[in-house]
């Protein structure tokens, strides 16, 4: 039936953009980030102020 392909069309886009969506996000979400083990401070210098 000719008359129902552009609802075929719609509910196939449709349901191309969920799936590209849900499988984005699951990529972005299951990055693991690893920290850095070796953490920097500061080094505090103290100035004697000699009057």
């Amino acid at each position: 039936m000719p008359q129902m392909m552009p609802l075929n069309w719609l509910i196939l886009s449709v349901l191309f953009t969920i799936i590209f969506l849900i499988f984005n996000s699951q990529n972005y979400f299951s990055f693991i980030y690893t920290p850095k083990t070796k953490i920097n401070y500061m080094k505090k210098t103290s100035i004697n102020w000699k009057w």
